[in-house]
């Protein structure tokens, strides 16, 4: 038949396409990333498609105030809080979870993307784990500034759906999931079912206003001046929200108030107990709001399956005893808490390509 050689011709010109097609896709797979963030108060922690977390280092900046040069960023730049010159600033950029300066923001994004990726990546999906809570201003804050560090394409997604999926909660099933993510700077609660966030609360309380509050009562009762990595170190080492079978304490370096030279105290872990209780009690109070707001047959959910707690504050000793005391509800504290929502961004970005109710439910939150 006078087709059969054109035939012939076209098998052979499909099958060379496909082996190029393979063998540019092979190329080219290697100069794509997607990268899931958890930007982070008090830390920020990076996933990297097909790597796992890459980065995991505090969400500080050291610049030159004089130049506006950026010194230090990350753990380096943590190490000079409260040890520099005049003409050196350390500091956070986030506060209370959200940007609160998009310039020092966008620095630390470039510097943490460009140590886990190569500058020479075609393309970048980011996703980025903000609060509940924010604005719409700071929604766009924060994707601008992502785009702005190198991302093709950002994305947002709320933090307790992501620590709710880093945790392995069953967020796609219908039924009712319980999550309480205090992290640095915000607490997330939320109540999620079929993919999506039914009820939630965020409220800007968490591991910094214990780390102040315990300041402040070191202040009040012992007259001595001490620094955050004081207040923070006393709260990891003896803080609680429970009593415990064997108190503890530890002694506390800073500056006399009244004399001006540096002093010693010792302080018990009663005492920072006290210190912590009001906003211990206003992580309590957004738990039983949440619960209260919930539809009947998930809050009955919520108390089969217990709530599920992550983010650096559930490792506060007694935390969970003393929510499931104040609630009657059974509290489990995730696996590796500290990597919750980092783990949720990463599974994100391992499967939203495939996965259309990822794809939907990352749509919907970066739309606002």
């Amino acid at each position: 038949m006078p087709w059969e050689p054109k035939l012939g011709l076209m098998k052979k010109v499909k099958t060379l396409n496909n082996t190029l097609q393979s063998f540019f896709d092979r190329i080219f797979a290697g100069m794509t990333r997607d990268i899931g963030i958890d930007l982070g108060t008090a830390n920020t922690l990076v996933y990297l498609r097909g790597q796992g977390i890459v980065l995991n280092e505090p969400s500080v900046v050291a610049m030159n105030k004089e130049t506006g040069e950026t010194l230090a960023v990350g753990e380096e730049a943590k190490r000079m809080l409260g040890r520099t010159p005049a003409n050196i600033i350390a500091h956070r950029p986030m506060k209370d979870g959200v940007i609160a300066d998009f310039e020092v923001t966008y620095r630390m994004l470039d510097h943490f993307i460009g140590k886990t990726t190569s500058k020479f990546l075609l393309r970048k999906s980011v996703v980025v784990g903000i609060p509940s809570g924010v604005t719409e201003v700071e929604r766009l804050a924060v994707l601008e500034a992502s785009k702005k560090a190198g991302a093709t394409h950002a994305y947002v997604i709320e933090e307790p759906m992501a620590a709710a999926i880093g945790a392995d909660l069953p967020v796609e099933e219908p039924c009712g999931s319980m999550i309480v993510d205090i992290g640095g700077g915000t607490t997330e609660v939320a109540v999620i079912s079929l993919g999506g966030i039914v009820n939630s609360r965020s409220i800007r309380v968490a591991g910094n206003e214990l780390d102040e509050a315990i300041n402040n009562y070191v202040r009040r009762a012992y007259n001595l001046l001490i620094g955050d990595r004081t207040g923070e170190s006393a709260k990891i080492q003896i803080g609680s929200a429970f009593p415990l079978a064997q108190e503890m304490q530890m002694k506390v370096a800073g500056m006399d108030m009244q004399q001006g030279l540096p002093r010693e105290a010792t302080i018990t872990s009663e005492e920072v107990r006290l210190a912590i209780s009001e906003p211990l009690n206003s992580i309590v109070e957004a738990v039983k709001l949440t619960l209260e707001a919930t539809p009947p047959e998930l809050a009955s959910d919520a108390i089969e399956n217990g709530i599920t707690m992550a983010g650096g504050g559930a490792l506060l000793r007694g935390i969970d005893k003393l929510i499931s005391h104040e609630t009657g509800i059974p509290v489990k504290i995730a696996k590796d808490p500290l990597t919750c929502v980092v783990k949720g961004t990463g599974r994100v970005v391992e499967e939203m390509h495939m996965n259309s109710k990822f794809r939907e439910m990352l749509n919907k939150a970066s739309r606002g």
